[in-house]
């Protein structure tokens, strides 16, 4: 019995380390997404301590608006700014979460990547990606990363020019891998004609009418949303005749506020029980 119990644990383990990777992924895939998501949007949210300049510009009220940020093309490295100025709009979506393996010496190590998408549905939206040992953090990861990667899309007219912009300004391109994804402007009406996946990408985005035509492996979702998002990100990128109007070169909001930077400090927390102050 002791020889048989012995092979069983010896067994079990053999079998148990890949079918932690196979079971541990559907309950967690399904049961724990959910929760996972709501966890990351509220609740037990933590006083927001800004480490980069434009985090303590944003918080302090000098930066009143994302667009202050693109214009100057300043990288966003905290997610809290834009749930500063986007968070009762912003809503996330996963696209999509596989799973991957890496060989070690003790056997296969699984981890799950997320790509998630985080849009207004009014010009703004980003992609992220992370991949983590379990797929709540992996989702959480991968919303943080798409609120920091989040980019403003133009919006233009098929025809004249009557209402809110509808569509994609121009014909646009993105690639990624061997997806290929071709946006063509559309009449007012005809809705996205379009795959479920970029079409989300698309809707996120506020585009309501637009053509498309894909080419490649369009059935790793993942490059497929690369493609999509890359080829929205782009609208900006281009300098039609109405926006031929002379720059006004302005400084950049770290410039601009340099004293008031030279002259906040943040608060460094103890690092341990010996640094704090005795009273």
């Amino acid at each position: 019995m002791e020889r048989g119990g012995r092979g069983g644990e010896r067994g079990g383990f053999g079998r148990g380390f890949g079918d932690r990777g196979r079971g541990g992924r559907g309950d967690r895939g399904r049961g724990d997404r959910g929760r996972g998501r709501r966890g990351g949007r509220g609740g037990e949210e933590k006083e927001w301590v800004p480490m980069t300049k434009l985090g303590r510009l944003v918080k302090d009220g000098k930066i009143k608006s994302m667009e202050q940020i693109y214009l100057f093309s300043l990288p966003v490295k905290e997610y809290q700014i834009a749930d500063f100025f986007l968070k009762e709009k912003l809503k996330d979506e996963v696209m999509q979460i596989a799973s991957v393996q890496k060989q070690t010496s003790a056997g296969q190590r699984t981890r799950f990547v997320c790509y998630v998408a985080v849009g207004d549905y009014d010009g703004h939206i980003g992609l992220g990606v992370k991949a983590a040992k379990e797929v709540p953090m992996a989702i959480l990861g991968g919303i943080h990363a798409a609120k920091c990667s989040l980019v403003p899309i133009r919006r233009g007219y098929w025809g004249a020019k009557i209402g809110s912009p509808h569509t994609v300004p121009i014909k646009l391109t993105g690639q990624c891998g061997s997806v290929r994804i071709r946006l063509v402007p559309a009449a007012r009406g005809t809705g996205i004609v379009a795959s479920p996946t970029s079409k989300l990408i698309l809707q996120m985005a506020g585009i309501q009418d637009c053509y498309t035509a894909s080419q490649g492996h369009t059935k790793t979702k993942g490059n497929f949303a690369k493609a999509a998002f890359k080829a929205v990100a782009k609208s900006y990128g281009f300098l039609t005749p109405d926006l031929w109007k002379e720059t006004k070169f302005l400084k950049p909001p770290t410039q601009e506020h340099t004293d008031y930077l030279s002259k906040t400090q943040i608060a460094k927390r103890p690092t341990s029980s010996m640094l704090v102050p005795q009273q």
